[in-house]
């Protein structure tokens, strides 16, 4: 799912048109987070469904993994914040939008490996969670 994103994110960066991309990829990210908090059960709704002592432990395993965006409901300033953290990659991709042909690949290339990296990252973040709570159903 991270990896098929990544490459339309990378399709998209590859386009000659500063800032498509940005905002191309605000909409898949804010999608990839959503799917994956459902396939690992840790969307708000269903957190929300967890007994109350399961639930401390959904929202302090995200809290200690670092997975902001585990159990909660994504917002588009989230997205934003998250991708700020990969800046500079952003920087040059869009600088590399003016160089013909291999600007454009080198602008996919930024874009592919970082989403890709942010997405595996939140993949990670909701295993250990998911993890978490199964261990601590089992300990029942």
């Amino acid at each position: 799912m991270v990896r098929r994103r990544a490459v339309v994110s990378a399709g998209v960066s590859a386009v000659p048109i500063p800032g498509i991309d940005i905002v191309s990829d605000l909409k898949l990210f804010t999608q990839l987070i959503d799917d994956v908090n459902r396939e690992f059960g840790l969307t708000p709704e269903q957190v929300e469904k967890l007994q109350p002592k399961y639930k401390l432990i959904a929202y302090q395993a995200a809290v200690s993994v670092g997975g902001a965006l585990v159990g909660r409901l994504v917002t588009r300033d989230m997205v934003v914040k998250l991708l700020q953290r990969t800046g500079k990659k952003i920087v040059a991709r869009q600088a590399s939008k003016f160089v013909p042909l291999a600007g454009q690949v080198t602008s996919a290339a930024i874009g592919f490996f970082a989403f890709r990296q942010i997405g595996y990252q939140h993949v990670e973040a909701c295993a250990r969670v998911a993890q978490e709570l199964l261990t601590a159903k089992e300990d029942k």
